[in-house]
Parts: C-alpha cells; structure tokens; sequence
C-alpha cells in the first residue's frame, strides 16, 4: 500500500493516528439539542451573573424600604483629669451617656421614589435574567448546529477523497495500460491530494466546534460529544405578521424598556422633593456624672419634630430636574429603537428562514443531477469519449452541491433558532403575564409564580458560590484535542 493511500484511509477514519492514541483520554458524552440547552442553564456563568444581579436588586430594594424605619444611635464619652484642673474642681473624670432616635416623617416623596425605583429595577433583573437564558438557549442551539453542519462537512470531503481515490486508481490502471496520458494522473493525484487538505479542513472545524460548545455548556473542551441528532427540515407556517406581533407583546426587551422608562420617570419625580420640606420625628435622651462625687449626676430628655426646607439651593435642583428630563427622552428614544430594531430582527430571521427553506430543495435537486452527471462523466472517460477534466469538474460541482444542501440545512435552522430569540420564545417565565401581575400590585416573587412557564421558572434565583475554572482532563499541553471519530457511511 502506497503511502498516499495509508493517509487516505486515515483521513478516510476521522481522525490522524495521535487522535486515536489519546481518545480513551477524554471523555465521551452523548448528547442532544436538549441536553445542551440544559446544560447550558444549568453551567452556564451568564446565566449564574444574571441570578447574582436579581439578588442584588432584591437587598436594593429592601435597603430602600428600611430608609423609612426610625435610627437608633448611642455613644459614650469619658475624660480623667488630674494636677491643677482636679483642685479646682474635686473631681477625677467625667462621663456621659446620650441615645437618639430619628424617623423621617414626610420627605417630599424622595423616600417614596427611591423604593419605586428600587422595584422596579427587582422587576428588571427578573426580566434580564429571562431575556438571558433565551441568549443563552440560542447560543447553545447555534453552538450544536455547528457541530452537526461542520460533521456533515467532513462526510462531504470524505465522500470527495473516496471518490478521487477510485478515481485515480482508473487513471492509474488505464495509464499502465497506454490508454492515457502521464498528465491525467497527475492532475488527479493533484486534486486528490486537494481534497484531503479539505477533509483536514473540515476535521479542524469540527474540533473547533466542539470545543466551542464544551465551553459554552460547562464541560472540559477536550471533551468527546457524540450528537445523536442529524440537521433536518421541518416546516415553519406563522407569518411576519403573526411573528412581528408576539415579539412586540412578548419579548422581554420590550418589557425592559417599559421599566427602564418608568424608573427614568420615578427618579424625576424624586427630584422634585427637592421643592419641598423634610420632615423627621426625633428624640434623645443624655445622662451624665462626675466622680468622686456621685450625687453630682443629670439626665434630660427631649422629643419633638423637626423640619428642614432649601428655600434657595443655588438652582441645583432645577438644573437636577432639567438633566431628568433630558435623561427620560433619551429614554424614550430608547424604548421606541428597541421596538423597532425588534421588528428588525424578526423580519431578517423571518426572510432568512424562507431563503433557506427555498435552498434546500433547490440544492437537493441539484445533488441528484449532480450525481447523475458525475456518473456520466466516469462513463464516458472509461470509454475513451472524454476528458478527465471532465470527470474533475463534476467530481468538484458535486461536492459543491453536497455543501449548498448541508449548508441550506444549516442556514434553515440557525435561522429558526434566531426567529424564536426574536420573538421572545419564553424560557422560564411569561413576561406578558409577569407585567401583568406586576401592574396588579404583586411582588416580584408572586409575579414570577403567575408567569412560571416551568417549576423552575418559580423558583426565586439566588447567587451562588463561583464554581472552580473547568479545565482539560489532564492531558499533556503537546497532545491535540481530542474529538469524535466521524465515520464515514
């Protein structure tokens, strides 16, 4: 055996003998579409910020719910004295004992305002932490179709080698005999020798790949996936339409910017306290002696209320509430590009997906016919009645055609799973009936319980402990990584 055919049937294989050496090194995962989705959420570190930055706006807003609680403060002074001081006065030290306590009674609505806000931005986390695991639901779609895309790949460049190799054995066969020229057989050792840098090609992407969605999903990224699933088509009847209006009622950036919006308001609004009288209910009361002589003691008391108003702060609130007000239109400008870049995004994902619907069975057909051709072309070289340029360039329109089908499998379902992130395709929770219960008067937890799509999406979030960098398996950093053998069939 020569040794242009030993690196074909590797090649032919999947993989370079050193890949095989260190396969059992890794581990081998089975998995699908949905597992990576899961594992996604489950490992995911954006997903895990995303729940971190709900817990944080939930103390936020009990820090801003406490700021109308009373403050109790107490302190305690002391002081020694002696020499000259303590023959005037008779006494060693002295000593005092003072508590206070203070309760805002009316603050212009600041206080009021300051927890609106607070709420509101609770609502944001839970809406952020929605319009995450849909990213992240997408990412890991995307992520697994490029594992079955670039697998199909290497089938394809495998199918080109195989089909070369035979070919070439002809040429190789007829050239022995006198019945072709030396020019034929090294054209066709030239093209072969092509298609197996492709299939190296193809191999590097896959690995490339699966790394990326090991990564991606919280798995080592010398880990071995054996998806258990292939591309396929499956009709998509909604229309812009009916698309466009779910994702303006249901997805949750729009929500976002509704409550980023109200929240610009609210802190306008708290602005305004600025005009007005504060007001707090205060008390305190102070004890204090001197010693040696203990009947030299005091205590006294007061409470009351107090008040304190800016009659003239320089026009620092005006200027306060005048920055607001441009800050609220910027807002506003906002809000209304969300909603159009929305729509944007669903009419591409929308004309993505019909022009790729159209592509598959167009370039199934021309698979068919180029198969046909390909055969013809063998055919005719064999009987001395064409070129072997011929039978080259329907060798090469065949692979091309092989990759326009896969690759219109590919475009279709990608764009499938960027329409359904488009639209809003809830995860966990339904923002449309969250809003809902929200405007109702519910809390956070209660509107996430209403809107709960699965078990899990009513389970409040919490932060949890960073988990450790997940590394490779222990392999050597000169060894490659390693990835599944993708046999031919």
């Amino acid at each position: 055996m020569t040794v242009k055919k030993k690196l074909t049937n590797l090649l032919l294989a999947g993989l370079l003998s050193l890949s095989l050496a260190t396969a059992d090194a890794a581990e081998i995962v089975d998995i699908n579409l949905e597992d990576s989705v899961q594992r996604a959420f489950a490992n995911n570190r954006t997903i895990k910020q995303a729940a971190a930055n709900r817990e944080s706006a939930f103390w936020s807003l009990s820090q801003a719910r406490r700021q109308s609680n009373p403050t109790v403060s107490w302190s305690l002074s002391g002081s020694y004295q002696g020499g000259r001081a303590y023959r005037d006065n008779n006494y060693d030290y002295a000593w005092s004992n003072s508590a206070s306590m203070s309760m805002p009674l009316y603050t212009g609505k600041r206080l009021e305002e300051a927890r609106e806000v607070a709420r509101l931005g609770l609502n944001l986390a839970d809406l952020n932490l929605e319009n995450t695991l849909q990213s992240i639901r997408m990412q890991a779609t995307s992520y697994y179709y490029d594992i079955l895309h670039t697998r199909n790949m290497i089938e394809v460049e495998q199918g080109s080698v195989r089909t070369l190799q035979e070919h070439l054995d002809n040429v190789n066969a007829q050239f022995r005999v006198g019945t072709v020229a030396k020019s034929d057989v090294l054209y066709s050792q030239v093209r072969l020798a092509n298609a197996q840098q492709s299939l190296i090609s193809a191999q590097n992407n896959y690995d490339n790949a699966v790394a990326r969605l090991n990564n991606f999903i919280g798995l080592p990224t010398d880990t071995i996936l054996r998806p258990q699933e292939q591309l396929a088509y499956s009709k998509y009847d909604l229309t812009l339409e009916s698309c466009t209006a779910y994702a303006l009622e249901n997805h949750p950036d729009c929500a976002i910017a509704d409550y980023q919006l109200r929240q610009a308001q609210a802190n306008r609004r708290a602005l305004k306290s600025g005009y007005r009288p504060s007001v707090n209910a205060v008390a305190s009361k102070n004890f204090s002696g001197k010693e040696p002589f203990r009947d030299n003691l005091s205590e006294s008391w007061t409470a009351g209320v107090s008040m304190s108003w800016n009659i003239f702060d320089g026009g620092i609130t005006s200027s306060e509430i005048k920055e607001a007000d441009a800050s609220l239109a910027s807002t506003e400008e906002a809000a209304a590009a969300v909603r159009e870049t929305i729509q944007l995004n669903v009419q591409m994902a929308f004309l993505d997906l019909r022009a790729a619907e159209k592509n598959i069975s167009t370039t199934a057909i021309a698979v068919e016919r180029a198969q046909e051709d390909y055969k013809i072309a063998q055919v005719r070289y064999a009987a001395g009645v064409d070129t072997n340029l011929a039978v080259m360039d329907a060798e090469e329109k065949l692979t091309e055609a092989r990759t326009n089908y896969y690759y219109a499998l590919y475009s279709y379902n990608t764009a499938k799973a960027e329409l359904d992130y488009a639209m809003g395709i809830p995860v966990s929770i339904d923002v449309t009936r969250y809003v809902a219960a929200e405007h109702e008067g519910k809390s956070a937890d209660q509107a996430r319980e209403e809107a709960a799509i699965t078990e899990e999406g009513a389970i409040v979030p919490v932060a949890e402990t960073p988990a450790p960098v997940v590394k490779m398996s222990g392999l050597d950093d000169a060894m490659p990584l390693n990835t599944e053998l993708v046999e031919s069939e």
